[in-house]
């Protein structure tokens, strides 16, 4: 077991008692986006954390706030301090741990230390866990490294890759949302001990019986428009200029289509001059967002920064064939030429190409849907996030039996 420093206020390092059991998580979750703007990696966060306490685990949640949130949360929040982002002023940067959050951890008393992204407060946190020997694991939700190349940063990703390798192997497990996620992980030397958390989708929520013709007349689309889908947040990391791109191919083609964008962000703007004819219908939650990609007939995900891509599985779970790119995520949802398409090179050609054949072959996409729907039912969310459960108290028996990476660097040592 471990005991926990009580206060620094006055510098001094009073200890409190030990937890009473190894064996019972108690888990402290520090997140740079839990609740104040909306994305997958914070959804995928907050149900993990509303399934934990549901089994009775306690946790804690560290992460910046804005006095607004973007939605009702689960679990306990302690506000960090932080600053917006430089260039993406929409999110913010914790800008540290100090006195006030970690006495609150004290009195918390975690014995595992779950961070969801190698940020600052990530960074933060791993420093604490060492100095107070708390077992670290780590979920990867971002490959943040693909980012910079869309803000003219790309000549820093290999310094980004060598950072994140550093952080991730000082973390007992880290948790890839897909196979192939992990095995571009593995590839990468980021940690010894990668294991699935996979996310899974409502698929009573997301089902094909959502689409609704009265919903897509309103917008101006007519029964027999083939409506190509782009879902997500409004950013340039998205592949919005790829998206782009490929609907101006169609046109010099004369595929017939509209094109429908369900999603907001501070690329909109540059999206809406790219794509004057688009439908936008800004940000859509539950029971809109659902009948948003039941309505479309092609969902098209050109993004390849995605580590699972949520919006592709529930596109498939309301049956719209998906086109992506082959990247980590959308590679293990899709089954190429089942049910959807995946494009190997990522050309504006070949995505045109794919989505072109779908818009003229009603009984592929019929094909599609069905497939799609199929594998879509196989992500149980209950069934997944038990298996992260059962990876912390992996942990916590390694803990129990001296064998996490502190203890075996310890005696190695000899300490």
């Amino acid at each position: 077991m471990h005991s926990l420093p009580r206060r620094f206020d006055d510098g001094s390092m009073n200890v409190i008692t030990p937890l009473s059991s190894t064996y019972t998580p108690r888990v402290a979750l520090f997140s740079g986006n839990y609740n104040y703007i909306r994305d997958g990696a914070n959804r995928a966060l907050n149900r993990l954390v509303d399934y934990l306490e549901r089994q009775g685990v306690a946790v804690r949640i560290y992460s910046p706030t804005t006095a607004e949130p973007a939605f009702k949360h689960a679990g306990h929040v302690v506000s960090v301090p932080s600053i917006s982002m430089p260039r993406r002023k929409e999110y913010r940067l914790a800008i540290g741990l100090p006195a006030r959050v970690r006495e609150d951890l004290a009195d918390f008393r975690p014995n595992l230390f779950h961070l969801s992204a190698p940020d600052y407060l990530g960074y933060k946190a791993l420093q604490l866990a060492k100095s107070w020997n708390i077992p670290v694991v780590a979920s990867v939700h971002t490959r943040f490294e693909t980012y910079l190349g869309y803000y003219d940063l790309g000549w820093l990703e290999a310094y980004a890759t060598r950072y994140m390798r550093r952080f991730y192997n000082q973390c007992e497990q880290i948790y890839a949302p897909t196979e192939s996620m992990a095995q571009v992980l593995r590839d990468e030397g980021m940690c010894k001990d990668i294991r699935l958390w996979g996310r899974g989708v409502d698929s009573n929520l997301f089902s094909p019986s959502k689409r609704d013709e009265a919903w897509r007349a309103s917008l101006g689309l007519k029964p027999d428009d083939v409506t190509i889908a782009f879902v997500g947040r409004l950013v340039l990391e998205k592949g919005l200029g790829i998206f782009a791109d490929v609907v101006d191919v169609l046109k010099a083609r004369s595929i017939a289509h509209k094109v429908m964008v369900v999603g907001d962000g501070p690329a909109r703007s540059y999206f809406e001059s790219r794509l004057p004819d688009g439908v936008f219908t800004g940000f859509l939650g539950d029971e809109a967002l659902a009948r948003a990609y039941a309505s479309a007939d092609i969902f098209f995900n050109p993004s390849t920064t995605e580590t699972f891509g949520n919006v592709t599985l529930e596109a498939m779970a309301c049956g719209t064939p998906p086109v992506c790119a082959r990247a980590t995520g959308s590679m293990s949802l899709v089954n190429h030429g089942a049910s959807g398409f995946l494009a190997a090179d990522g050309t504006v050609t070949e995505y045109a190409d794919y989505i072109s054949q779908l818009v003229s072959d009603p009984a592929l996409r019929q094909a599609f849907k069905v497939a799609g729907r199929e594998h879509a039912l196989l992500y149980n969310w209950d069934n997944i996030l038990q298996g992260v459960l059962s990876n912390y108290c992996d942990v916590l028996n390694a803990v129990a039996a001296g064998d996490t990476l502190a203890q075996r660097k310890r005696a190695a040592a000899g300490t």
